[in-house]
This record gives structure tokens, sequence and C-alpha cells, in this order.
């Protein structure tokens, strides 16, 4: 590793909280990625095509090509599945409710809303990190689960 390898994590961080901001002054939306993708499938209530639609579709288009764009620069991930697929499906149809029941997920609380000073996101975060911060020292230390 170089003296430089805290350059990635940083531009990472930095280009998220720019993408944020913008969709934010540009669409008046909070970037979440939770209501972004809810908002494309039409679970917002919205029946019809609309403006804020395309404007959530072109958002995640943009997530995916910005991935392939730094995989193809950068270097592509080696991808390892440690786990059995039928936990991780479960796990993500849990994370899939807890977003909907939280009303967000990490990008639309922990970004956006402690960017705004929101105080329902900072309970949600809290909420949310001490819950995976239990379940890590769970399966690890209880459950002696690598």
């Amino acid at each position: 590793m170089t003296e430089l390898h805290f350059l990635w994590p940083l531009t990472g961080g930095l280009l998220i909280g720019l993408s944020a901001a913008l969709y934010l002054l540009g669409a008046g939306r909070v970037a979440g990625i939770s209501g972004i993708a809810a908002t494309v499938v039409g679970l917002t209530g919205s029946g019809s095509w609309s403006p804020a639609r395309t404007q959530a579709l072109g958002f995640l288009v943009g997530i995916v090509l910005g991935a392939g764009l730094a995989m193809a620069v950068v270097r592509e991930p080696q991808i390892i599945i440690t786990s059995s697929i039928g936990l991780l499906v479960a796990g993500g149809l849990l994370v899939g409710f807890g977003t909907r029941l939280g009303a967000g997920c990490t990008s639309g609380h922990g970004v956006c809303g402690l960017a705004r000073l929101s105080p329902r996101s900072l309970v949600a975060t809290l909420t949310f990190m001490v819950a995976a911060a239990l379940t890590v020292f769970t399966v690890r230390h209880l459950l002696g689960v690598a």
C-alpha cells in the first residue's frame, strides 16, 4: 500500500457528499437510495410516470455507471461470497424492510439527514448503527461465527 492509500476513500466520500448536495439543490429531494429506488418502482404513491421518477431513475443509472467507470479505471474488485445465498437474500429482505420501516436508509438519514441536522435522522442513524454493532458482536463473539 502506498502513503496515499487514504485518497480513494476520501475521494469517494467527497463524491457522495457532492452528489447528495447536487441532487438536493437540483431536484429538491434528499438522495436517500431506498427512497429513490421506491420512487422508481412506484412505491411512493404516484401511479403514473412522473418527472420525479425520471430523475430518480437517472440517479440510479448514474450510480451504476459510476461504479462501472470506477471498476474500469481503478481496478475490478474481487467479490468473494463467504455465506450462503439464502442467508444473503434473507439479510437483504430484512434490510429492505428496515429501510421502509425507518423511512430511509444510511444514505438518506446518515448522509443527507445528518448534514441537514435532522433530529429524526440522528435517532435513525444511531438506531441502525447500534443495531449493526450489536449484530456483529452477537454473531462473532456470542455465536462464534467468523
